[in-house]
């Protein structure tokens, strides 16, 4: 466990170990980084972290949070987005594109300058999980912004004034972009979705001032490529492994880190053997953890979570870096709760898995063989053309899903809200055809024979076991902000936005924010007051396709899009 201390911006920093050169990152956005009154990225550093060191808000007086204000965002429907502040300025982008994305005084909410893009209007059927956008990113006086269309767009930060615009993918193929891209050094990296529609995955750098492309690397090799040889014939041209959430980098080492999507199509055979016998077709780089140089894109090392994955366990879950106590030494760690239902525990400059178990009811495998690193798998519950696997658990939504987890290093738990439902499924023909699903997959879901649907966690990932849980009558609850004030924000799928102690799980504060939330929230300080800021607005696609859970979802809240912001 780590202990309680106070914070030093740069002590805070340089306490989680990845500050050591901070000339090899962005400077600018590493001093923000470690400006605890500023969130100056999507996860709040490059470590993904999601904490805050500010605790003028604390578990003592948080039950006298209030609204402080509210911005419209000027769209419903799947509000993902959690906010950037930079200075006294807040950044916040909406569903649909996005359709909108703001700058406002971060104190008061008054909207300083609103961007409008020209978007295509034909985007939904190519948008695989709703018309969600997670963010933007900070740089060198620049807002970067992924759209629905494909397209990698820069703001001038100060006007909005669009500086330049490139087209990274072709969006009627199926591939979007939802995530805000990862800026470091004088380059800016996005990936982009299509993993359900045959895409084959790719992460890209660009330069920051022109919009060139400087390095690339694919995420499903060619035949003549390192790991080619693990896909059957020309598999690997539709072979999925889409980059589509955000990344994390180590300063330290300048690597980035980045979790890949299921591969295409969900049909094994089309990829391999459909047995659990696959030998060498494992798919790579698809449900893995990549880890690349920040200068080249080549790559460094990754460790696959589900080779030759067969029920859609998506591996892009957020990587959260942080220097733990194992054993008695400090050791560089990345962390992973995977959709597999195993919470992944490695050493983030060399790759060697340290540790893996299940955080919720998992019965697809036994174990992770630390050795090989592969999943002993209980051979009837992989789907196969023969084999119809019944009940198992978790289904393709995953024992956690996009929401972010946070850490908390003075806690030394993980925050995260899990999901427990199971599934049968079954391999069936597919053929691919451009720009439609390409799956391959007869599937229904059923309920966890233990547990509730959903639960928040607080999990040691040290000892890897589960510290105290919060029961939720659904799936899908919102990403968590852990900070100084020995708190935990989340919202949930009732519509709404929670406040517990981060020793004990104990609700300390609640509000009725009216629409489910999925976002993690952001934590600032403008004027000597802090400030905690939640995007609302539950998601609508997902819910649509998952059975009575998704039922209950959609009849428990409207559609929502707004900002909540809340100080004492």
């Amino acid at each position: 466990m780590f202990t309680k201390f106070k914070v030093s911006a740069l002590a805070m920093f340089a306490a989680i170990g990845l500050a050591v050169q901070p000339s090899l990152a962005n400077d600018e956005l590493l001093k923000m980084s470690q400006d605890p009154n500023q969130w100056a990225m999507n996860g709040r550093g490059y470590d993904n972290q999601r904490f805050s060191p500010l605790n003028q808000i604390n578990a003592g007086n948080v039950k006298n949070l209030k609204m402080a204000y509210v911005l419209s965002l000027g769209t419903t429907r799947s509000q993902e987005s959690t906010p950037i502040i930079i200075g006294d300025t807040l950044y916040v982008s909406s569903a649909w594109g996005p359709k909108f994305v703001y700058a406002a005084d971060a104190k008061t909410g008054k909207v300083k300058w609103r961007y409008e893009p020209e978007l295509p209007d034909d985007l939904i059927p190519y948008a695989c999980c709703d018309v969600n956008s997670r963010g933007v990113t900070y740089a060198n006086g620049m807002i970067f912004v992924g759209r629905l269309d494909g397209h990698l767009v820069v703001l001038d930060a100060k006007t909005g004034e669009e500086k330049w615009n490139t087209k990274v993918v072709d969006y009627t193929q199926g591939s979007v972009i939802t995530s805000p891209p990862l800026a470091i050094k004088n380059i800016v990296v996005t990936g982009f979705g299509g993993g359900e529609y045959g895409a084959r995955g790719a992460l890209i750098a660009y330069d920051q001032k022109t919009g060139k492309q400087v390095w690339k690397f694919d995420t499903v090799p060619a035949p003549s490529e390192p790991g080619g040889d693990t896909w059957k014939g020309d598999a690997y041209k539709f072979g999925g492994g889409l980059a589509w959430n955000v990344g994390s980098y180590d300063p330290k080492t300048n690597t980035v880190f980045w979790g890949t999507s299921n591969p295409g199509p969900w049909n094994t055979s089309v990829r391999g053997p459909g047995s659990s016998d696959y030998g060498r077709f494992t798919n790579l780089y698809t449900t893995s953890t990549i880890a690349l140089d920040g200068d080249t894109g080549k790559l460094k090392f990754y460790l696959q979570h589900t080779p030759h994955d067969a029920w859609d366990y998506d591996g892009v879950n957020e990587i959260v870096l942080a220097d733990l106590n194992i054993g008695g030494q400090v050791t560089p760690a990345m962390m992973k709760a995977d959709r597999n239902g195993f919470f992944y525990v490695a050493n983030r400059e060399s790759g060697k898995l340290i540790s893996a178990e299940k955080f919720i009811y998992a019965n697809w495998a036994d174990k992770i063989d630390l050795a090989t690193t592969r999943p002993v798998e209980v051979v009837k519950m992989r789907p196969t053309a023969t084999n119809k696997a019944e009940g198992v658990c978790p289904n393709l939504v995953g024992g956690k899903n996009w929401q972010p987890m946070s850490f908390n290093p003075q806690t030394g738990l993980v925050y995260m809200n899990t999901n427990n439902i199971c599934m049968s499924m079954k391999d069936i023909d597919v053929e691919y055809k451009r720009g439609q699903f390409y799956l391959g997959k007869d599937f229904a879901f059923m309920p966890s024979p233990q547990g509730t649907p959903g639960a928040l966690v607080a999990w040691d990932p040290v000892a890897q076991k589960k510290v105290w849980s919060i029961d939720h009558k659904m799936p899908l609850n919102g990403g968590t902000l852990s900070t100084g004030g020995d708190l935990v924000f989340y919202g949930d799928m009732e519509g709404q936005f929670n406040a517990v102690d981060a020793k004990s799980g104990k609700k300390l504060w609640s509000f009725n924010v009216s629409s489910g939330v999925g976002p993690g929230a952001a934590s600032f300080m403008i004027d000597g007051k802090q400030y905690i800021a939640a995007v609302v607005g539950r998601t609508v696609t997902i819910p649509a396709f998952i059975g009575t859970a998704g039922k209950d979802i959609i009849n428990a809240t409207p559609e929502g899009g707004m900002m909540f912001v809340f100080s004492l």
